[in-house]
């Protein structure tokens, strides 16, 4: 392995002489538990330390590599001084390890690195230099060293394992990614927030031993035992998440309203590990390695990188499973969590490696994300599959309306990611050119109601596939409305429906950004067609019961006519009365509309008509021909559209 041959710390190179400040003499004089034995031992310690460095310098500038000078007899001083503070370290009579004493500490890696350059010194000569026992002896207790360094690292890094180790009663399920409760849920993210678990102490111990080691050649042995430590206690983390690897032939076997509950719990995983893990594992190793910044991107990349690949598994599994219309929503949440996983990466990976990672990322997500869109467009074949032979009872509001809608408000709220996708991958699905400068004229040949398309200005692609769907309603539901003998309840499902989908696009802020003002303004058009429609079909009949014509023959009152008239107006009026109280306007709003606009026409007609032509009827008889004063009639009107009580209940959007 290729040594480092210089070693410079906060700035200062330790080729040059330098007596730590635990051993100046005032300071060591001070120290009264300290033998006067010990004492000189320092100082001829220092000493030596002095004469090493001259050493370095000296076989450094010369020239002739290939004659070697002799070892002086200090340095096996020096590698016994090495051994000692190993032995001292070790000692269980003394019960210090590295880290308690921090300028002994200071002196030890010093010392260390000394014997590191004077090895690398006397490595430029010919192999008759390296290959003598002094120089045999400097590599033994370098290697001596570096191993009580490593072990020390390693047990530094298993103190902070331990402070996190999950509890011992979790009980792990054999599929992925589980939560017991919310509540256990909530504990893993909150425990996850404080991980890694190292003080500040420990981590500055762990700091000085990696920038030793890897400064004095030993960089493979500290990266080893670094990632070995962090992937375990990153797998204990992910084992309080209830998290394991993924069979994803088991995943595909599982029913959606299984596997529904496993994306939930694989998204807060994944949510866990971007928000907090990777983010503390990117600290604490620019912590540790703070002098090695390519070392520390390094060593998370390839930490991410295992437990990455594991999450991409299931989320590949959920790309492959069976399309069908419900699942839209949790493949974009899948989407949208794999999306901000990205940026942990990013900010965090070596920039050699960061781009396959988040790649490959990115691939996964584009497969659900394609997914996502072919879900989306198979709403279009859900529609024009959906064939009714009977037609929904007083014209009510049609289920698939309902379903389309609410689908529609829900999707519109992923408006901003859906936007992406279909951006990628909707001209694989979509025929309809997504041209912003589409004429009328080009509009009208690709969609079966052009209207629609008019009416929306920003043409996306998404924003075309929304339209399309609506369109494919509106057809629909002409469709449907033929089912209906009576033309007044044609109009009224028509109106219901009409008013249910206005007012799901008024309701929501995002599908009324893709549909438009003016698409709104055009369907409040629409729906008041309808209304006069209905008025014309039904209660036309009643007006012409009240109408003038007819009754007068050479200036007199026909009064055989006019009785006919009030008995005729009167089963009119109960036989629509009777049948569209069974008719239902689930709408309150539209209702109470409907039914001032019945009483603004029929009420001052019929008193007009009683008031001019009571007076032609036998006093003794007229309760017989008018049944129902004006009154009476405006109380049974606000009786429409209520739904008949025993077979069907009120609906409400």
């Amino acid at each position: 392995m290729e040594k480092n041959p210089s070693f410079v710390k906060n700035g200062q190179n330790l080729s040059s002489p330098r007596i730590p400040p635990s051993y100046t003499i005032n300071d060591t004089f001070d120290r009264r538990s300290r033998s006067r034995e010990t004492i000189d031992d320092d100082l001829n310690q220092v000493q030596i330390s002095h004469n090493i460095d001259q050493l370095i310098t000296t076989l450094s500038t010369i020239d002739d590599k290939s004659n070697p000078p002799d070892i002086p007899d200090y340095v096996e001083t020096f590698s016994r001084i090495v051994e000692s503070r190993i032995d001292r370290y070790n000692s269980s009579e003394i019960n210090r390890k590295f880290g308690k004493m921090m300028e002994e500490d200071e002196f030890f890696i010093e010392t260390v690195m000394r014997m590191s350059k004077l090895a690398d010194a006397f490595s430029q000569f010919p192999s008759n230099a390296t290959t003598s026992p002094a120089f045999d002896r400097i590599s033994m207790v370098l290697q001596s060293a570096m191993a009580f360094l490593e072990e020390e690292f390693r047990s530094l890094l298993e103190d902070g394992k331990n402070s996190s180790e999950p509890n011992s009663d979790n009980v792990f399920k054999n599929l992925s990614f589980n939560y017991k409760n919310q509540d256990q849920s909530d504990q893993g993210e909150k425990q996850s927030g404080d991980f890694p678990a190292y003080s500040s102490e420990a981590i500055t111990k762990m700091n000085k031993i990696a920038s030793a080691m890897i400064s004095a050649g030993y960089e493979t042995e500290c990266c080893q035992v670094y990632s070995v430590s962090r992937r375990i206690a990153f797998n204990e983390q992910m084992k309080k998440l209830e998290f394991e690897k993924i069979n994803m032939d088991d995943v595909l076997k599982l029913q959606w309203e299984t596997l529904e509950g496993e994306i939930s719990r694989w998204i807060r995983v994944v949510q866990t590990c971007s928000g907090s893990l990777f983010p503390g594992e990117k600290k604490l190793g620019e912590s540790i390695f703070a002098d090695y910044p390519l070392i520390s991107r390094s060593l998370f990349t390839n930490l991410a990188r295992a437990v990455v690949i594991q999450l991409l598994d299931f989320a590949e599994a959920v790309s492959m499973a069976k399309r069908s219309a419900e699942k839209l929503f949790k493949f974009l949440d899948v989407y949208e969590t794999l999306q901000n996983l990205i940026p942990a990466i990013n900010d965090s990976c070596s920039h050699e490696r960061e781009h396959e990672l988040t790649s490959e990322i990115a691939a996964s997500g584009n497969r659900i994300g394609e997914s996502a869109v072919n879900i989306f467009c198979d709403l279009e074949n859900s529609i024009k599959s959906d064939v009714a032979k009977s037609p929904v009872p007083g014209g009510a509001v049609h289920p698939l309306t309902r379903y389309v809608m609410n689908y529609l408000k829900y999707a519109c709220e992923y408006k901003d990611t859906l936007e992406k996708i279909f951006e990628k991958h909707a001209n694989l699905e979509i025929s309809v050119p997504m041209s912003n400068n589409l004429s009328s004229t080009d509009i009208e040949k690709e969609s079966e109601s052009p209207h629609n398309f008019e009416t929306v200005a920003n043409k996306t692609p998404f924003t075309i596939q929304v339209v399309t769907v609506m369109d494919l309603l509106d057809t629909n539901l002409e469709a449907k409305s033929k089912l209906y003998r009576d033309p007044s309840l044609r109009y009224i499902f028509l109106m219901n429906n009409g008013r249910y989908i206005l007012q799901k696009v008024k309701g929501s802020t995002e599908v009324r950004q893709v549909m438009g003002d003016t698409w709104c303004r055009r369907r409040s058009t629409v729906v008041r067609q309808f209304h006069k429609n209905y008025q014309r079909e039904t209660w036309s009949r009643i007006l012409l019961c009240l109408s003038h014509d007819g009754l007068q023959v050479k200036g007199k009152v026909n009064k055989s006519v006019l009785k006919e008239r009030f008995k005729i107006f009167t089963t009119t009026f109960e036989e629509i009365h009777k049948t569209q109280s069974t008719w239902v306007v689930s709408d309150e709003q539209l209702q109470s509309e409907l039914q001032v606009s019945i009483t603004a026409i029929i009420i001052p007609a019929y008193r007009s008509f009683i008031g001019r032509f009571r007076q032609y009827l036998d006093n003794g008889k007229v309760d017989k021909y008018i049944k129902y004063q004006p009154e009476d009639i405006e109380t049974l009107i606000e009786g429409l559209f209520d739904g008949n009580s025993k077979s069907m209940g009120r609906r409400r959007t």
